[in-house]
């Protein structure tokens, strides 16, 4: 007998009831009905698939864009018990035969994919042999050449249509306008889906900007006086380390998380935040997907965020206990120049992006009909100065040619890692019969990499890590350690780029085709940086009502908590009113002027001034601890 979906969700997620449309998606899955659900940042989009997957026989495969939020969900059902793998980028060929053997053989639940692996005839097929019984398409926005993260390997999704044909879809998404909804639809070719639409509306969150130019001091002041945790936005990794020295040096507990990290730095980090070892983390937006901590009670973005989707999503992750939380930009005049020429002056055109094509095959040395399927490490910086190309234009070609099926490539940190024995094996046998915990790991390294007597050879840090079991910062400490007695020549070389060729060079007939997308790609980043404009130069519109506008809730209504909303309430009260209220507020209990504002809808300038008056009238007092009491 099948348990209920609120069964599975008590016993896997200790869940006792469904929020918002939870329960009408699921039941209608259930029901072997195509769904598309748009639901908000925190709304629980992935139990909407996990559930029925669980209470069905066979497995469901789930097509995800970030291999970061693939590895977290998969580690989350393993945790649960679930059987769960995942097939993402650096697997080699008999691996994914044994993964995809596991998923037709091995009972297991959910098999989780990047959109680039359903471009494999070899996966398709062996999909077709499996018992599947749902296929859930996670941010499907990407599948839209109108959303603001396309991804042209989304539109192979259409393919599991032909080798699972009686398998109903689900497709998820937590940002997408009225066009983006058309386009998957029609992408999709489903023949009936039923569509639900949770509101976007967080009642929590108060939306607020600081226009200042001491952003510093804006910034140190926002975190001083908002409690629990709370997570800065930046663009850039410089940033992020640069922001993190100044609140360490002004008494705050932060530190830093950006792309260039490597997974072990990534997971500590993130551990520490969790368990509040410190309270605030600075990050670009690789800090996102898969996170979900309840308590943020401050978003901060520090600098422009280059669309609304973006912005909207990272400023969801506060707030989701329910509690009220605070969604704040800083901003100045500088910032719209500086975020101009990062998002519109970088844009570039289809000849600049064939001269980087060019010149990327020419540092490779990859011959004319050559390099399909290779992959290179790159050092991004060494070579933009090699080529005197800008950075930031070059990494935007490069994200165009991933979106376009020229090359894929993942913003990972590497360490170019080669090692050179120079010790004979007599002498190698000799020292770990003495010293036993290097055994493991010297044999490890020569069963698995030939001529390392012979020459230098890179070596996988994590292969070693996963065959030895040992952490990668005890196997580089033991190598340095063997470097030390001569047994070894050991060096690293920093590498943050991995580039895979996903066609043969061609040059002018590679990128031709890419000329028409780019200017669609360029026309839809201007527009949707002009919204970014007029939502923080907007003085008279609500916030909360400016952003579910749109998303095309045309019936949003003020939300009363941001900081336009405040500022009119107050302005239609005299200082009385306000006086009369703060009292009220007073009566049974003392408050700090933080939370008074936060429950108050008034301008905090206007709400301190009021304070100010009460205190010289001796109306009020301050205790011990800084609250405010009625005398």
């Amino acid at each position: 007998m099948h348990k209920k979906p609120i069964e599975i969700a008590e016993k896997y997620w200790g869940i006792n009831e469904f929020r918002g449309s939870q329960e009408a998606i699921i039941n209608t899955v259930l029901n072997r009905k195509n769904v598309l659900a748009l639901m908000p940042t925190g709304g629980g989009k992935s139990i909407c698939f996990q559930i029925p997957a669980l209470i069905n026989e066979g497995i469901c495969i789930v097509v995800s864009p970030l291999i970061a939020l693939i590895q977290d969900q998969v580690n989350a059902l393993k945790s649960k018990g679930i059987k769960a793998l995942a097939l993402i980028g650096g697997i080699n060929h008999q691996e994914v035969i044994e993964l995809l053997d596991n998923c037709v053989y091995g009972n297991y639940k959910f098999l989780y994919l990047s959109p680039e692996r359903l471009q494999q005839e070899m996966v398709l097929e062996r999909i077709r042999e499996m018992n599947v019984n749902l296929i859930a398409i996670d941010e499907v926005h990407c599948i839209s050449q109108w959303g603001h993260d396309f991804r042209p390997a989304y539109l192979k999704c259409v393919s599991l249509k032909n080798v699972a044909p009686n398998t109903p879809f689900i497709s998820l998404t937590a940002t997408a306008t009225k066009k983006v909804v058309n386009d998957i639809l029609s992408t999709l070719l489903l023949d009936e889906v039923t569509f639900f639409k949770d509101s976007f509306n967080r009642k929590n969150i108060s939306y607020q900007i600081d226009n200042t130019e001491d952003k510093y001091f804006a910034l140190k002041n926002r975190l001083s006086t908002d409690e629990g945790s709370a997570i800065v936005y930046v663009r850039n990794r410089r940033t992020t380390v640069s922001l993190v020295k100044y609140l360490k040096a002004n008494g705050f507990g932060a530190d830093y998380y950006h792309g260039g990290l490597s997974q072990d730095e990534k997971k500590e980090k993130l551990t520490n935040w969790t368990l509040e070892k410190f309270k605030i983390m600075v990050s670009t937006n690789a800090f996102g997907m898969g996170i979900d901590k309840s308590n943020v009670r401050t978003v901060i973005h520090y600098q422009l965020p280059e669309n609304i989707e973006n912005y909207f999503q990272e400023a969801g992750r506060a707030g989701r206990d329910g509690h009220l939380a605070n969604a704040i930009l800083i901003t100045n005049k500088a910032d719209k120049i500086n975020a101009e020429n990062q998002f519109i002056n970088t844009l570039p055109t289809i000849e600049f992006v064939k001269k980087v094509y060019k010149k990327l095959n020419s540092h490779f040395q990859i011959a004319y009909g050559e390099g399909f399927n290779e992959t290179f490490n790159l050092n991004f910086r060494d070579f933009c100065e090699k080529y005197g190309f800008k950075k930031n234009k070059t990494f935007e070609v490069l994200r165009i040619l991933d979106v376009n099926g020229i090359l894929s490539f993942s913003q990972r940190f590497r360490e170019k890692t080669t090692i050179l024995f120079t010790a004979n094996k007599g002498e190698l046998l000799d020292y770990y019969v003495k010293n036993a915990q290097s055994k493991k790991l010297v044999q490890t390294i020569l069963r698995t990499y030939g001529g390392v007597f012979d020459f230098e050879t890179r070596i996988d840090l994590n292969l070693i890590s996963k065959k030895t079991g040992l952490q990668t910062k005890k196997i580089k400490e033991e190598i340095k350690h063997l470097e030390k007695k001569n047994f070894l020549e050991f060096n690293v070389a920093d590498e943050d780029l991995e580039l895979t060729f996903l066609v043969q060079r061609e040059d002018e007939l590679s990128i031709n085709p890419v000329a028409k997308k780019l200017a669609h790609r360029n026309k839809i980043k201007r527009q949707n940086f002009n919204t970014v404009i007029r939502y923080i130069d907007n003085l008279k519109k609500c916030r909360s009502k400016f952003l579910l506008n749109y998303f095309d809730e045309t019936q949003a209504e003020n939300c009363g908590i941001c900081d336009i909303c405040k500022k009119n309430n107050s302005s239609s009260f005299n200082r009385d009113d306000i006086k009369f209220e703060l009292l009220n507020e007073l009566k049974s209990r003392n408050l700090s002027s933080r939370e008074l504002t936060r429950i108050l809808p008034y301008d905090k300038m206007e709400l301190l001034t009021a304070l100010k008056e009460l205190l010289d009238d001796g109306r009020i007092k301050i205790d011990a601890i800084n609250r405010y009491a009625k005398v």
